[in-house]
């Protein structure tokens, strides 16, 4: 889906406004031109440093704009960013959604997710990516069946097949398949709750090497301040303007800008309140937990995700570096309000226990898990918030967590509030708002 596309999309019921970008950059309230220089440069707010921020961040300022941007976190790309499985969605994990509409939103964000890093942060990711196909596991407990979930499959990897970014992919995926698993190898592979299994062409990046990369970027990019460790309260309006904000934080400073990016994962929704844009129903959040595991020496376990339902996955991105989850234990808060507060993350015993219920979970489905852990040098429990449009239960097939085709952004003047959708969206989406907000890159205002 290209740009002109996300502007037909909703997000519940306020259009995604994606005007042209031509003639609508956003200029400097007040500011006079000195030929073709403007005296006083645009300056933007960016309400959170996770992928999203972080990336919008760096694209502004690379346009000539002078960005503040703000988190409450002692450090950027430190909370949900960073604590991720990085999965770098096709649309192949919401076969519960009939319509194809979650694969058609994700493709060109996932497609161009590896061109779109590598623009931001200067290198290359090999080494930092699995290297396999991703296996999907079928639950016999499963809310779409297997025969109707390889079938979807066979029209995901179509969509694939037909999109124009097909060859721009982590790897070439011009010829994608979902191919099934013969019941010999998936009986090595997996226990008896597993009643098929396919092989699909999709990747996971690390997410802490992606943070740590993008964290650099934006502490050496010029015309980018940084104020962390500070929580936004509110943005109001400047006078009548459409373009002029201030952003109000919990120290009682501010910030008068002429742009306003909400790139919050948690806390955006109470904060477009306060700067005149009502959020639309439903919506859920929620708190995950997951393991991150360093072994000693190499395992030899395949990156697999059990679907479609409130189940796991894992994830092996070279051998040592490992990736476990279990939703039923790692969902620990959940809420349909404005907004869900942090959970404690479990330390000492307390995160011994939840690596073994993580395991108790997994192993009898995946046995190679136990090899994994038992090898372990390190174990850390973190994670971080899901947003989603959509409310319900995974074990319902007909909850709207199934789908993900409702996110983008929403405007209201120069505040520009974003749904990233997945973190595999995130770099695409970025440079798309930048490119509209402050036109192409080299072309500073």
């Amino acid at each position: 889906m290209g740009a002109a596309d996300l502007s037909r999309r909703r997000c519940g019921a306020h259009r995604v406004r994606r005007r042209p970008v031509r003639g609508r950059r956003v200029r400097a309230r007040g500011a006079r031109r000195a030929g073709d220089r403007a005296v006083r440069r645009v300056r933007a707010a960016v309400l959170g440093a996770g992928i999203m921020g972080s990336s919008v961040a760096i694209h502004l300022a690379r346009r000539g704009v002078e960005v503040t941007i703000i988190d409450r976190e002692p450090a950027p790309m430190a909370a949900a960013s960073r604590w991720n499985e990085g999965k770098i969605h096709l649309g192949y994990i919401y076969g519960a959604d009939p319509t194809l509409a979650t694969a058609q939103h994700l493709l060109t964000g996932g497609l161009q997710f590896a061109e779109r890093l590598r623009e931001l942060v200067e290198e290359d990711l090999d080494g930092h990516a699995t290297t396999e196909d991703d296996i999907y596991l079928v639950h016999r407990d499963s809310v779409v069946g297997p025969d109707l979930l390889r079938a979807r499959f066979e029209a995901v990897s179509g969509l694939v097949r037909e999109h124009p970014d097909a060859a721009r992919y982590l790897v070439d995926v011009s010829d994608a398949r979902a191919t099934a698993i013969p019941p010999s190898e998936l009986a090595e592979l997996t226990g008896p709750e597993i009643v098929a299994g396919y092989r699909v062409p999709e990747r996971s990046v690390e997410t802490r090497w992606v943070a740590d990369r993008l964290t650099a970027v934006l502490a050496s990019q010029a015309g980018v301040t940084q104020r962390l460790g500070t929580t936004v309260v509110g943005v109001e309006r400047r006078g009548d303007a459409v373009d002029a904000w201030r952003v109000n934080t919990a120290d009682g400073a501010h910030e008068d800008v002429d742009v306003v990016v909400n790139a919050l994962w948690s806390g955006r929704l109470p904060i477009d309140v306060t700067a005149g844009l009502t959020p639309q129903r439903p919506w859920t959040h929620r708190y995950r937990l997951c393991l991150f595991v360093r072994t000693r020496t190499v395992q030899e376990m395949p990156s697999a995700l059990v679907a479609v339902g409130p189940f796991g996955d894992v994830k092996n991105y070279n051998g040592r570096d490992f990736y476990l989850s279990w939703y039923p234990v790692g969902l620990v808060a959940q809420s349909d309000g404005l907004e869900l507060a942090t959970p404690p993350t479990p330390t000492g015993a307390g995160a011994e226990a939840f690596a073994a219920r993580v395991r108790a979970a997994l192993e009898p489905i995946m046995p190679g898990v136990g090899a994994v852990l038992d090898d372990a040098e390190s174990v850390v429990v973190h994670g971080g918030f899901v947003f989603a449009r959509g409310a319900g239960a995974l074990d319902d097939p007909r909850s709207g967590l199934h789908r993900r085709d409702r996110y983008g952004v929403e405007r209201l003047g120069t505040y520009f509030s974003v749904d990233t959708g997945k973190y595999s969206t995130a770099p695409w989406l970025a440079r798309e708002l930048a490119e509209e907000i402050a036109g192409p890159a080299g072309r500073a205002r």
